[in-house]
């Protein structure tokens, strides 16, 4: 019995130096992605709120962008950026839908360094795209409240197209070389990732060369988007409160805020599972890896699913238009 405990001990141990050994010399390394770590038995249950979150993703993104487009009474500068908002949380969605429902259903884990270097292309693109629209959200309340006369010229629609080209624009261009200076490494660890979908920070620390660049250049993305980002909205309801705060009457104070309160919501969603994330990765190695899993989906879900709900809950002129839309539908 202990030789039949020894041949199998020695088996397993072959076979993962056999893999490490593939990882160190194949040119397309593989890896294998994880579900709910130490809930592998109940993902089949799991796959099922997943799919109703999804599904809330998808139906109110894809609502709020065919209303916007559909109602020209929305055609404003504010519902052009929630436009934006929209179609990056789809993005988000759709990047990591199909690789963690395939684990739930399939278990389907294994997945090759360029397609992880897609998703991750994708993934972080929208990543970096919506936090650029939550900055152009800010600076759109900032111009409405603090300079309502001069709004309509400020932000034309030409300026929000170039708006919009400039957050891609920059999505791409720092997000391309992080992607890039993946391909030289190697990887000769244990291949195994920490959540349902390819994630920088987690197949880098896979990696047994020198990460230095990579190390660099995220530092690099990170200040030029969070570093950049952050302090621009801190600094737009500074100045929004003191605007604010100089006016006389108190029910004119929380008419105003109150027009703030989805764009606050929208950030909080967006930012705190972020950092969270980020610190869990940096200072949480020795956290459960279950929390590791579910912080990794509830920072991709939570701004997807919630957004679409805060904004048609909070604001009027979306329900106005849903209620339009509903009735043009019974008529016909």
């Amino acid at each position: 019995m202990k030789l039949d405990v020894s041949i199998v001990r020695t088996n397993v141990t072959n076979l993962h130096n056999r893999e490490i050994l593939r990882n160190l010399t194949s040119t397309f390394p593989t890896f294998l992605l994880t579900g709910i770590s130490g809930l592998e038995s109940a993902h089949a249950w799991i796959s099922i709120p997943f799919c109703c979150l999804y599904t809330i993703a998808l139906f109110g993104n894809s609502m709020i962008l065919f209303v916007i487009i559909t109602q020209h009474s929305l055609h404003e500068p504010m519902y052009y950026f929630l436009c934006m908002l929209s179609a990056a949380d789809l993005g988000l969605t759709i990047s990591t839908m199909l690789t963690t429902l395939s684990i739930f259903w399939f278990n389907a884990r294994e997945i090759s360094l360029d397609i992880c270097i897609t998703q991750m292309f994708f993934l972080h693109g929208f990543a970096v795209i919506e936090s650029g629209v939550l900055v152009a959200m800010a600076f759109d309340r900032y111009v409405a409240i603090c300079d309502p006369l001069r709004y309509a010229i400020i932000l034309a629609t030409s300026r929000i197209i170039q708006m919009g080209l400039l957050m891609i624009i920059r999505s791409v261009v720092l997000i391309v070389p992080l992607l890039l200076l993946l391909k030289p490494l190697y990887f000769c660890r244990a291949n195994v990732l920490s959540h349902s979908y390819c994630y920088h920070p987690d197949v880098i620390k896979l990696a047994c060369s020198d990460t230095q660049a990579n190390s660099i250049c995220g530092l690099i993305e990170l200040i030029l988007t969070t570093g950049v980002d952050i302090p621009c909205i801190v600094l737009s309801y500074i100045l929004i409160i003191r605007s604010v705060l100089g006016m006389a009457s108190p029910k004119e104070r929380h008419k105003i805020f109150s027009t703030c309160v989805s764009h606050i919501g929208a950030v909080a969603i967006f930012y705190i599972p972020m950092m969270s994330l980020s610190l869990v990765h940096r200072y949480g190695r020795s956290a459960p890896k279950v929390v590791h899993s579910i912080m990794a989906n509830i920072y991709l879900l939570l701004p997807p699913v919630l957004n679409p709900i805060i904004y048609s809950v909070r604001t009027k002129q979306i329900r106005k238009a849903y209620s339009v839309f509903s009735l043009q539908n019974e008529q016909t």
